[in-house]
Parts: structure tokens; sequence; C-alpha cells
């Protein structure tokens, strides 16, 4: 006959006590996952099928759409959150696929550095992107500029 060991016996020992990193990441992923689902269709929406659909898209269509704060920020948060959530899947997945030790701190690190690197870049590309930059010739620049 076998014997169903008692909960937080020695076999089972108690959860330790703070933050429990776990679960806020699978609370994240679902929150995320939700306002990336309403991002990302409205990001479709608004770029293929108002208007003249993907026809439309080209340098000035960005130019034009990345001069309203209000898309800076729906393409920046649709850009974290995506990053994120991507890394913490694969922070997941490099969990159940590898044992603890030097390998997976090794493979943890570099997800972190990649994520970090892209988000701050992706971000830096929204907020300082100048479809009409200064000094440069005039046949160069979108029909939009300004003649300077």
């Amino acid at each position: 006959m076998s014997v169903i060991e008692a909960p937080r016996s020695q076999a089972r020992p108690a959860r330790k006590r703070g933050v429990n990193l776990e679960k806020w990441g699978w609370i994240y992923m679902r929150a995320s996952g939700v306002v990336l689902l309403v991002l990302i269709f409205g990001h479709l929406f608004v770029n293929l099928l108002v208007g003249e659909g993907v026809k439309a898209i080209d340098f000035g269509f960005v130019g034009g759409k990345w001069a309203d704060p209000f898309w800076q920020w729906w393409d920046v948060l649709m850009l974290w959150l995506a990053l994120i959530h991507g890394a913490n899947g694969m922070r997941t997945i490099v969990n159940d696929y590898t044992n603890p030790g030097t390998t997976q701190k090794l493979l943890k690190g570099s997800l972190l550095v990649a994520a970090v690197v892209l988000i701050v870049l992706g971000t830096l590309v929204v907020f300082t992107f100048d479809p009409c930059p200064a000094g440069s010739p005039a046949d160069l620049l979108p029909s939009f500029c300004p003649a300077v």
C-alpha cells in the first residue's frame, strides 16, 4: 500500500516568503496578451484598412503617423509589450529545457540584453524619427516636407 505524503512535508517544503516572480510573470503574460491584441488589431486596421489600404504605406505614411504623439506612444507601447512578452515567453522555455546553472544564466542574460537593446533602439527610432531632416538636399526629401 502506498502512502500519500502530507502537504508541506519534508518531500514538499513550504514556499519561501517574498515576491513570487513566476506568478507575476504569468499574470503579465495574460494581461499583456490582451492589451497586445487590441494594439495589434488597431495597428493593422489603421495601416491596412483605413484610407487607401496597404498601397498607402510608404515613408510619408510613417512620417505622417509618427508626427502625432498618440501614434508614437501607441507604437512604443506595442513594441515594449511585445518584446517583454516575447522575452518572458523565451525565458519560460529556457527554464523548461535547461537545468539551473551557467547555461541557463547565460541564455537568460542573452535574452535580457537582446530585449533591452531592441527596446532602447526601437524607442529611439520612434521618438527621434524626422522625415524632414535639416540640411538634406531638397531632391532627397519627401514631397510633404516644407522647402527650406
